[in-house]
């Protein structure tokens, strides 16, 4: 029971030092970094702060990343969130993909429905299952959008000398990359034309 009121304590806490960083800085745009192993408690401190949390895709099939994986299935993320393929922090998909088991493969191949799209092409329907997702934003590394494996990867956690280091070339955003992006987004209602 001490435990339990000590939560709540800091929870509370912390919401009141929210409150009072928005009150001399203002509004900002702030998203909750609510990833890995969730609790009951960490839950409500993100629906009681407002922030929108972080979805990770990759996070709802791969048992390495997770203990919460329900949280990451795109028909579980709510409105208030930013769904995320990946992040700086994670594999690309591509290689993320290929290096989990066959049986989180066969997860990802029965989630999507898709048993016909080609291994190399699959991510295209990953990326378009999040777009789909009633989360307000989306975000998709263009590592992700290329269909390039680790040698894109930008950051390997608790790690020196190679992180940070790829960029993404003018001859990789080829019109015809540009026309799929455009399409899809506006497909699915993510297009930002302000």
């Amino acid at each position: 029971m001490i435990l339990v009121a000590r939560r709540f304590e800091f929870s509370m806490w912390l919401i009141e030092l929210f409150r009072a960083v928005e009150q001399a800085l203002g509004k900002r745009e702030i998203i909750a970094e609510d990833l890995g192993y969730m609790s009951d408690t960490v839950r409500q401190l993100v629906r009681d702060s407002g922030f929108p949390g972080m979805k990770v895709l990759e996070f709802a099939f791969d048992s390495r990343d997770t203990g919460s994986a329900s949280d990451y299935l795109p028909h579980n993320y709510p409105v208030n969130s930013v769904a995320y393929t990946g992040t700086h922090d994670n594999e690309t998909l591509v290689s993320w993909y290929q290096t989990v088991t066959d049986a989180e493969r066969a997860m990802v191949r029965d989630y999507l429905y898709d048993y016909a799209t080609p291994e190399e092409q699959l991510y295209k329907s990953m990326i378009a299952l999040i777009l789909r997702s009633a989360a307000a934003t989306c975000i998709i590394p263009m590592q992700d959008w290329l269909g390039l494996d680790n040698s894109a990867r930008i950051n390997k956690p608790s790690t020196v000398g190679q992180n940070w280091r790829w960029r993404l070339k003018k001859t990789q955003l080829t019109k015809k990359l540009q026309k799929e992006i455009c399409q899809l987004t506006t497909r699915y209602g993510r297009m930002n034309w302000a």
